[in-house]
């Protein structure tokens, strides 16, 4: 990001005054650039957990499992049988990380139906011709469901949404900031499946291990689907609500001339050296291909679905279950062959797939980009391990269980409490990846330990991980929707950008947790098979 693309001009008169707000932006900026790189900390974290394990080792420290007879002694890292253990597990510990190959199978996958331009079409035809009226609903549900997109959703849909709003008549400023806003607070909800649910659910197994027999507990990449695409139509509601009676009326009107350049149905947008131009219209031959490519796979799962429901079918569970099943299981590989399926259909319709070979080199170049996960991913998976094997990780469950039995907090109280600390902790965290590994070794156990099951701990996670993560100033792409902003109100400064995102972040976070409020008070289950309480 250019500094002309993140620094304010100053007027002739001097600096402006700075508000509380810049101020408390300005420190919490400070403090995220203090951070070291998300590899440094958790290598810091794994000397720190190395030592207090040997320093507890050291002292006979012991924890005793509520429910369990055994009495687990803490074992030191730093330690003749630390260094074996270390040694033997390095590679089993990273190898066996269950969200590294779930993730790379789905960005190979939805790499296919990202690159043949598969899903920014079906972006752009669900917007492109919406009634002038309906236009900031159907953004925010879009929004809502662009996780499955990954960061390029971010790229695409809030400048796709300010031509949108502007072909319409209404203020394209409005569809940018909303449209941004909702990515960021639905990031996390959505009917669709995608490589960051299989991110979460890997974390949460490895936490969930923690504790004796957690590993039996229901963590498949869909147990908070229930969740996340209920609340992903309140978030539409509540998203499409606020852009068009809170933020556009209160909007300046857009300089014709500085928006002189979009007026083609195009827009560009860059980040980190990427550009992306994205366009309103939708030819008939990308029709085509949307049509083809979504038959094919409504035939796909047809086929899946029936010989699921078959009596006596092998991809039934033990006594002829539905749930669970091989199905539930194998939902990745199931939902590898749909996205590239679709995405071949369209590639082929609309010639950007001519060769056999396009299909595998799309998923090469998607799993390339994911080489600073995969470093992240090895150096996590050792400090969870050592969390687990040295017992400190079920020590800290037990007493933060204790904790939160001795204050009251063991129901649907202590969740808002956790979603709260996430939400301050990503302030300054913001790869959720790496807050989530942070803190699932953690509370994942601890509110297993006071009956509570990983399924209910990691939804509340995904609401402090979307509800802040628009008004940090450690987030890139807030500075990306500036210099968008610039286009069309040249004045515009951060604070610009932050004041008019502040409007969502309380009532989208209120529209999340009165969502989990109403799964937990009614004992919904959070996906299939996968319960609130144990």
């Amino acid at each position: 990001m250019s500094t002309s693309a993140t620094t304010a001009k100053t007027p002739a008169g001097g600096p402006p005054p700075r508000s509380m707000l810049d101020k408390v932006l300005n420190g919490i900026e400070r403090a995220g650039n203090k951070l070291p790189h998300p590899v440094l900390l958790f290598l810091g974290l794994f000397l720190i957990i190395g030592t207090v394990s040997t320093v507890l080792a050291a002292t006979d420290t012991t924890v005793t499992v509520p429910g369990e007879d055994k009495t687990l002694a803490v074992k030191g890292l730093f330690s003749g049988e630390g260094v074996r253990w270390l040694l033997e597990n390095f590679i089993p510990n990273f190898t066996g990380f269950p969200s590294l190959g779930t993730v790379l199978l789905m960005m190979a996958a939805v790499g296919v139906a990202e690159k043949t331009g598969l899903l920014e079409t079906a972006v752009r035809a669900s917007i492109a011709r919406a009634p002038r009226r309906l236009l900031p609903y159907l953004v925010a549900f879009v929004s809502c469901q662009a996780h499955l997109m990954s960061d390029v959703a971010i790229l695409v849909i809030p400048p796709l949404a300010a031509l949108a709003f502007k072909n319409a008549g209404r203020n394209p400023i409005a569809g940018l900031i909303g449209g941004f806003a909702c990515v960021c607070a639905g990031y996390a909800a959505g009917f669709s499946i995608g490589a960051l649910d299989a991110l979460y659910t890997g974390i949460t197994h490895q936490a969930a291990a923690v504790v004796p027999g957690g590993g039996s507990a229901p963590t498949h990449i869909l147990i908070n689907y229930f969740y996340t695409a209920a609340a992903s139509c309140v978030l539409a509601l509540i998203g499409g609500f606020l852009i068009s009676r809170v933020l556009e009326p209160r909007l300046p009107r857009p300089d014709t001339t500085a928006d002189s350049d979009s007026d083609s149905g195009s827009e560009p947008a860059e980040a980190e050296g990427v550009t992306v131009t994205v366009t309103v219209n939708v030819t008939a031959r990308q029709r085509t291909g949307l049509l083809r490519s979504g038959l094919a796979v409504l035939l796909y799962a047809a086929v899946v679905i029936t010989c699921w429901l078959l009596p006596g079918s092998p991809l039934r569970g033990e006594g002829g279950a539905l749930v669970p099943s091989p199905v539930l299981d194998g939902i990745v590989p199931l939902l590898f062959v749909a996205f590239v399926l679709a995405g071949v259909v369209y590639g082929r319709t609309v010639g950007t797939l001519k060769h056999a070979e396009d299909a595998p080199r799309m998923m090469a170049e998607s799993i390339t980009g994911m080489s600073g996960y995969i470093v992240l991913i090895l150096v996590i998976s050792q400090v969870i391990g050592v969390f687990d094997w040295s017992n400190v990780g079920t020590l800290l469950a037990v007493n933060g269980a204790d904790l939160l039995e001795s204050a009251g907090l063991t129901g649907f109280t202590g969740l808002v409490l956790f979603v709260l600390l996430v939400c301050v902790l990503n302030l300054f965290v913001t790869s959720g990846s790496a807050l989530w590994s942070l803190v699932a070794p953690v509370f994942v156990p601890a509110f297993m330990l006071i009956g509570m099951e990983p399924a209910v701990t990691q939804a509340a996670f995904r609401i402090g991980d979307s509800a802040t993560q628009m008004i940090t100033p450690l987030n890139p792409y807030v500075f990306l929707m500036l210099t968008i902003l610039r286009r069309y109100e040249p004045g515009a400064q951060l604070g610009t950008v932050l004041s008019r995102l502040s409007v969502f972040v309380v009532p989208f976070l209120i529209a999340w947790l009165a969502v989990l409020g109403l799964f937990y008070g009614l004992g919904l289950p959070l996906g299939p098979g996968a319960d609130i309480h144990r």
